[in-house]
């Protein structure tokens, strides 16, 4: 019998009715209690840096890996300068004479699993014959996913192709309980993810990393430590040459922590000290902050090269793992529906911000910019997030916009 017949015709004052009554009240008020103790229990952690030992905390053994956005720019720029003299090092070794060859830059962009694309666009970079070497790689996100494969060149292409055609859902992240929001740090366990990175990223893998690092080259990705609320650019180059037994745990733990959505994802706990003192920081989505980045602004590399005669071309590549155009949607009038279309949009403008800023820093310093993203044409279906065959197709369109001559633009999209 419907709720509203047994309340019209009096039933519910009879005995049965108020015993599953009862018994319903009770069973309510157990979830509740068991939901709000979990709530204060939360998932433990160490404590938090305080605010003003942030600036001192290092990872230890490893303490000069990583650069606070903003803060740490006289170590990233003494680290370029040094760069520039092991590659300048290495050639001559080599037998170069003369000016220094042009230095590439690439840049991988944040998007989830629209990062077929950009592994696709490498793959098809491969077959056109033209792919250079990078002096220097960064990842955001599924973009930090794809960076070390990138930095190390076509022999890791199939590597890329594996990830993003053959990885469902269930590869990623398992769905946890419908309170996991209360209870739990995150909607989902990436346990899954950390198996992939940890099969794909292995000590050879470092060892070939640290051996570049040597000829100058570099790998930055980006992370953000959400208690500090700042972005943290991890040299990944030098956690590989490091040599120290705890570099492959840090250098899968930085990649999962660079693609670790908040909320979706769990962030990843990160063990520092400072002032003697051991701390833990938290780690999530390099995307919080930014979609791409190169180097900081406030580096002013053109002038930097002059000061120290360290003068070349220079050659940036972006890739933007999204479509820029608005993409239309019908959203319901639900809470849900409006936040996430809302959220979505801001990651949008957010992207394309980060596109105006890197122009204008490279029209600045000198640096020729191309740009590269998901067409507009692009229309396969997505069911869920990394969907096996809309991925299949977003790679097969990179690959084939790449293997004809990719048309990288000049400018970021209305500039």
């Amino acid at each position: 019998m419907r709720a509203e017949g047994v309340f019209a015709l009096g039933l519910w004052r009879t005995r049965p009715w108020r015993l599953l009554n009862r018994r319903f009240n009770r069973m309510i008020i157990c979830v509740l209690a068991v939901v709000a103790l979990a709530a204060c229990a939360g998932v433990a952690r160490k404590d938090a840096v305080p605010e003003d030992l942030t600036t001192q905390a290092v990872v230890p053994g490893m303490a000069d890996v990583r650069y606070r956005s903003g803060i740490d720019q006289k170590e990233i720029l003494r680290e370029g300068i040094a760069s520039f003299y092991r590659e300048q090092a290495y050639l001559a070794s080599r037998g170069h004479r003369g000016a220094m060859p042009p230095a590439v830059f690439l840049a991988i962009s944040g998007g989830g699993d629209n990062g077929a694309f950009g592994a696709g666009l490498l793959n098809g970079w491969t077959v056109a014959g033209n792919r250079p070497e990078f002096k220097l790689v960064t990842g955001v996100s599924t973009g930090a996913l794809i960076a070390p494969f990138a930095f190390l060149g076509p022999a890791y292409d199939d590597e890329l192709k594996r990830f993003y055609t053959t990885v469902s859902p269930s590869d990623v992240a398992i769905r946890r309980w419908f309170l996991a929001a209360i209870t739990s740090d995150a909607l989902t366990d990436n346990a899954p993810l950390w198996k992939l990175v940890e099969n794909a990223v292995d000590q050879a893998l470092l060892d070939a990393i640290a051996v570049e690092y040597e000829k100058g080259r570099l790998l930055l990705v980006a992370t953000v430590d959400l208690d500090a609320r700042q972005s943290v650019l991890w040299n990944m180059t030098k956690i590989a040459a490091s040599r120290d037994p705890k570099a492959l745990d840090l250098f899968r733990s930085i990649l999962i922590a660079s693609a670790a959505i908040p909320v979706a994802f769990p962030p990843v706990m990160i063990d520092v000290e400072a002032n003697a003192q051991e701390y833990q920081e938290m780690h999530v989505d390099g995307g919080t902050m930014s979609q791409v980045f190169v180097y900081p602004p406030s580096l002013r590399v053109g002038e930097t090269s002059e000061k120290y005669h360290v003068v070349r071309e220079r050659k940036l590549y972006v890739i933007r793992n999204a479509r820029l155009d608005p993409e239309w949607a019908s959203v319901d009038r639900r809470a849900m529906s409006i936040g996430e279309r809302a959220i979505s949009s801001l990651i949008h403008t957010q992207g394309i911000g980060d596109l105006y800023t890197i122009y204008l820093t490279s029209k600045r310093d000198g640096v020729d910019y191309n740009l590269a993203y998901i067409p507009p044409s692009f229309n396969a279906p997505h069911r869920e997030n990394f969907d096996t065959e809309f991925m299949r197709a977003l790679f097969r369109t990179g690959f084939d916009m790449a293997a004809k001559g990719y048309p990288w633009e000049k400018t970021p999209p209305g500039y």
